[in-house]
């Protein structure tokens, strides 16, 4: 952990002077209008966060600390969660360095097998794997240091602390999670030779014998990292931290959201409309039979799972990456074949429905087939995954909010009579 603190301790006295600056010079300057749709909408598109690990635009996707999502493909998670705590990738030595730490870090503590084992036999996993989390509070290091007095410009300190410590056990909590909830056996040791997304793949215990199961893991991690911190968990994790609570409080309470089936539970959603479509037609429907079915779904009232985005207005480039693997590794896998054919030809029905202004996919179009096809098939698993991934972007986000001693956060809200009188209604 030295390295990663030294860089990042070289980097913040430099990033703190910026931002005051801004402030000081910039501050009464207009930065997003907010509209009463926008009031009653969610706060979409309101511009009023500030989040520099990430950022998601409409024509490029999501593009962590300036590298588009494109181009992280082939890098490993804990290339990943540098970048995003740093700004760039590490060199070898400090690569190995953080590998060796968060394994020095991944055990997980016994009394949380005995909650898990505690708990109905029924339980949702992700609030499982939710619990495991808030169940370790007590060895926040940021509540320690907090309750000895340390200085605010220290905060950052013991939240990195905080971040290295869940993000070191996360892995084996989720895959003992899919094990003792899904009958699967005993745990299964971490491989120390193993990277965090490979070893993760290792702890599921899933059939991989060409190791093509820890790429994919490899990849699911990273391309699910981070996503700027306007969505519900990033955004719940970030309101949550603001007041000071640790990082075991701020990561459960955003992955909480998380949880929520107009956030994390797409993937799901896509791979079922795909299976049900296997089913429909016995195997590959041919493109008109697709194009036909399409409609119905649509005709029905229902939405096509996996198209069209908050945000993006291109094909997410995140299903691009699953694509690109899954056509090297899942050529001959039906589901897959299926999940590519509707790419081919689902955009062109969106696009003769007038107010459909996305009709690209997103990534969670696709990725549930990734994992479909290596048996991984308890839907409600999925989202522990996506978890597991989003977790490193929340940490990051909090470490660095600590550092630059982000206030806490307090939006003001109003009543829908101020807003009739507001406008004259």
């Amino acid at each position: 952990m030295a390295m990663l603190k030294e860089t990042l301790a070289k980097q913040i006295p430099g990033l703190r002077e910026e931002i005051a600056a801004l402030v000081k010079e910039h501050g009464d300057k207009e930065l997003s209008k907010v509209t009463v749709r926008q009031a009653y909408g969610g706060m979409r598109g309101v511009r009023g966060l500030v989040c520099d690990t990430s950022s998601v635009s409409p024509d490029t996707g999501l593009v962590i600390r300036g590298i588009p999502c494109k181009d992280l493909t082939e890098k490993l998670p804990e290339e990943i969660l540098w970048l995003l705590l740093i700004g760039e990738y590490p060199d070898a030595e400090s690569l190995k360095t953080l590998q060796a730490d968060l394994k020095a870090r991944g055990k997980v503590p016994d009394y949380v097998w005995n909650v898990l084992e505690a708990m109905p036999a029924d339980s949702h996993p992700m609030c499982m794997f939710d619990t495991a989390i808030l169940c370790m509070e007590k060895e926040s290091e940021f509540r320690k240091s907090y309750d000895a007095g340390v200085k605010k410009t220290e905060y950052w300190e013991s939240t990195l602390e905080d971040c290295l410590n869940i993000l070191a056990k996360l892995p084996a909590i989720a895959a003992g999670v899919y094990r003792l909830r899904f009958n699967k056996g005993p745990r299964i040791d971490s491989d120390p030779n193993l990277d965090w997304g490979a070893d993760y793949a290792h702890m599921l215990g899933l059939p991989d014998p060409e190791g093509t199961f820890k790429k994919l893991m490899q990849l699911y991690m990273v391309l699910h990292s981070d996503h700027e911190s306007g969505n519900v968990s990033a955004f719940s994790g970030a309101t949550v931290v603001s007041a000071l609570s640790d990082l075991y409080y701020g990561l459960s309470a955003g992955l909480n959201g998380l949880a929520g089936p107009l956030h994390g539970l797409a993937n799901q959603e896509c791979l079922r409309w795909v299976l049900d479509t296997r089913e429909k037609f016995g195997g590959v429907p041919t493109d008109e039979q697709l194009k036909d079915y399409a409609w119905e779904t649509l005709n029905s009232g229902k939405v096509i799972p996996g198209y069209g985005h908050a945000v993006l207005r291109v094909t997410d480039p995140r299903y691009t990456a699953f694509l690109a693997f899954g056509k090297k590794y899942l050529a001959d896998d039906e589901v897959f074949q299926i999940v590519a054919k509707v790419f081919d030809v689902v955009p062109g029905v969106l696009r003769e429905i007038k107010k459909i202004k996305d009709p690209w996919p997103n990534v969670d179009a696709g990725s549930g087939a990734m994992l479909y096809h290596y048996g991984l098939a308890e839907f409600p698993y999925y989202t522990v995954l996506f978890s597991v991934s989003r977790a490193m972007g929340i940490c990051s986000q909090a470490v660095i909010a600590r550092a630059m001693g982000m206030p806490i956060t307090r939006p003001k809200s109003s009543t829908t009579p101020w807003i009739k009188k507001a406008i004259g209604a």
